[in-house]
């Protein structure tokens, strides 16, 4: 799918490499495969170029930045080591949001729902609601570490097996019911979360507070050995599969004329972003517009239509997005604590122009 051929202008394409001797006149490479043209495939490689520049200075000023030991000291390294940790948990949480939010869509067919919908933070906060209430602040501080971060993230998975197996394989199962019955249980899943938080003390309260609170300061690198494997497995399984997800993406009915075994096709995209979502909430917490965020700037950015080109886009995009606010917030602004926040912000801002614009969901 990478030949490229070439084209006279206002004539229809050739099929060959090589120009038309017919025709006399300049002709333009038009490419074929992922790309339109060969100026395409150029901007392409130019926007991944200058995003892996971006993203390496940000994660150079992660270590290096204010760092009050002389470069190249034994201290200096001991210190870069410690935000190493930092730099970890940015890098799984940005692939997680990014490479689940561009696959769900495609999934769905809907490049404005995202995976947040499906209710999966608001099982996030229920759980941890849970938790707190009924085994209190002391039974919540010993139920920590690995044990904690695996239960979370096997409990959100088997959420969405549940989900997406009993609406999809049903006589009546389609992707708008799921997305509906997602959004009731969200609904209900955070009201009982709010009664549940009414009971507790002012205590327990801040501690809940501070859980459910997106925060890349949340992660412990104890979680990496389960959450960077878990990662790497469910993105190099939906790349894989990124050829039928170029299919499945045109819709139910084109994807099957064209031989795809759509429903096995989505359910299995589901399956690996339930994980990719459930580590990354688990790791950090909720940020909901995150992935919407970098899919969106994805799409008016990278001038292609196949996945496994678009997932490395959307991996960069959010590490620069990202690191490069907890950079800015963190060392100019001294507010490392309001990085959610601000991409949370700029997120619905986005998301909301992109409502007004389409007129529908």
């Amino acid at each position: 799918m990478a030949e490229a051929s070439t084209a006279t202008p206002g004539a229809p394409l050739a099929q060959g490499p090589g120009p038309d001797p017919a025709a006399g006149a300049p002709t333009v490479t038009v490419g074929a495969g992922p790309f339109s043209t060969s100026q395409a495939r150029r901007r392409y490689w130019g926007l991944v170029a200058g995003l892996s520049v971006l993203a390496a200075l940000f994660a150079a000023g992660i270590l290096a930045w204010d760092n009050p030991m002389p470069f190249g000291t034994t201290g200096f390294w001991r210190i870069a080591e410690l935000r190493a940790t930092t730099l970890t948990a940015i890098t799984v949480v940005v692939i997680c949001q990014g490479v689940a939010t561009v696959a769900f869509q495609s999934a769905v067919s809907n490049r404005i729902i995202t995976p947040s919908i499906m209710g999966f933070e608001a099982l996030y906060v229920a759980v941890q609601t849970s938790a707190v209430y009924l085994m209190g602040v002391a039974g919540v501080v010993a139920l920590t570490g690995v044990p904690q971060f695996a239960l979370q993230v096997v409990l959100m998975v088997a959420f969405s097996l549940v989900l997406f197996g009993w609406l999809l394989s049903g006589r009546y199962g389609n992707i708008q019911v799921m997305l509906l019955v997602g959004i009731i249980i969200g609904g209900g899943l955070r009201s009982v979360s709010t009664f549940m938080q009414r009971l507790l003390t002012p205590s327990e309260f801040d501690v809940l507070t501070a859980r459910m609170f997106g925060s890349v300061s949340n992660a412990d690198a104890d979680y990496f050995p389960l959450a960077i494997p878990l990662c790497v497995l469910a993105t190099a399984g939906l790349w894989w599969r990124g050829r039928h997800l170029n299919l499945v993406s045109l819709g139910r009915d084109v994807s099957t004329n064209l031989g795809v075994a759509h429903r096995r096709e989505v359910m299995l995209t589901l399956f690996l972003v339930s994980i990719l979502m459930a580590v990354s909430t688990a790791l950090i917490g909720p940020m909901t517009f995150l992935g919407f965020l970098v899919a969106t700037l994805t799409y008016q950015l990278a001038p292609t239509w196949d996945h496994r080109h678009l997932f490395p886009v959307a991996a960069l995009l959010g590490f620069v997005v990202l690191a490069g606010a907890y950079v800015v917030l963190k060392n100019v602004f001294y507010a490392e604590g309001v990085v959610s926040i601000i991409i949370e912000a700029v997120g619905g801002t986005v998301f909301l122009i992109v409502i007004l614009r389409k007129g529908r969901l």
